[in-house]
């Protein structure tokens, strides 16, 4: 917290700011009701053997917007439209681009969908192998700053997703690998995606991130864990405090949601039961 925000909150608190200061950014959670999102990969099996109508049931069962992790063969007008049949938006996706000579090309075309946030992966899938240091993930985060800057050339940011693994001390260090990010990448061309049920599974308090990185969680990934396991199960139906989370999602920097359950699909399960369990989950919370 820098000096400036000390001080206002300090007046706040001297000018009866006790009674202000619990909603300085706590807001309506209901709000995000309007906008609910999907992750796909959450309804991947349907996907494979039915685009289009997994895509217009999943409008129907509520959700607003779509994270793709890929576009079923069709160009990007094509998608485009498919969207707006079903009056769908995708705001972000992990479908991500990779760079290479077409690399304009490719992020041409998510404009063309509708992205603001994006993934560029480098040329023949490199970096990433080995244990991570601080001084490699400093060089990722040079990496993620020089991809977002030819992002912004097309309106988007690159997003940075989490799992359990960025939270673990780095070789030789008391720090994270998340520390780093949050550190090192430019908000101004980074979105931090925060998959706020990976990071549950690692201990994290969403709110304490909130609240000591104000303004760098633009994406969440919204999925519950079970009570008595790190399983993860439709939102609602485990121990994670969204009600909570949503009321501080102005501090967080929240613009999109996606909700998401990794092993929905798994084992012959109904995804698509899972994904409108979730949604139905979603508005008991926050209604």
């Amino acid at each position: 917290m820098n000096y400036h925000r000390r001080t206002f909150l300090k007046q706040m608190t001297g000018f009866g700011g006790a009674l202000l200061l619990p909603s300085l950014y706590a807001k309506p959670a209901s709000k995000w009701l309007k906008q609910p999102g999907l992750e796909l990969y959450t309804v991947r099996d349907l996907l494979a053997k039915d685009f289009e109508g997994t895509i217009a049931k999943v409008a129907e069962i509520g959700y607003r917007e779509v994270e793709p992790v890929g576009y079923g063969n069709l160009d990007p007008k094509q998608f485009r439209a498919l969207l707006d049949r079903y009056k769908l938006t995708a705001p972000s996706t992990h479908a991500g681009v990779t760079e290479g000579p077409d690399l304009e090309k490719q992020l041409e075309g998510q404009r063309i969908m509708g992205i603001k946030y994006t993934e560029i992966h480098p040329a023949q899938g490199g970096g990433g192998r080995g244990p991570k240091t601080v001084e490699s993930v400093k060089k990722s985060c040079a990496e993620y700053n020089r991809r977002g800057k030819i992002a912004k050339q097309f309106g988007m940011k690159i997003l940075i997703h989490n799992h359990a693994g960025e939270f673990k001390p780095l070789e030789n260090s008391s720090k994270t690998q998340y520390d780093i990010l949050l550190a090192e990448t430019d908000p101004a061309l980074i979105a931090m995606q925060l998959d706020i049920g990976w990071a549950i599974v690692a201990g994290q308090d969403p709110l304490a991130l909130f609240r000591n990185h104000p303004g760098r969680f633009e994406l969440w990934h919204v999925k519950d864990v079970a009570k008595d396991s790190n399983r993860f199960v439709p939102v609602g139906q485990g121990r994670v405090n969204y009600r909570a989370y949503f009321e501080h999602a102005r501090e967080s920097g929240l613009a999109h949601y996606a909700v998401e359950q990794d092993n929905a699909a798994e084992h012959g399960a109904d995804s698509m039961a899972a994904a409108k369990a979730s949604i139905e989950g979603l508005r008991k919370i926050l209604a």
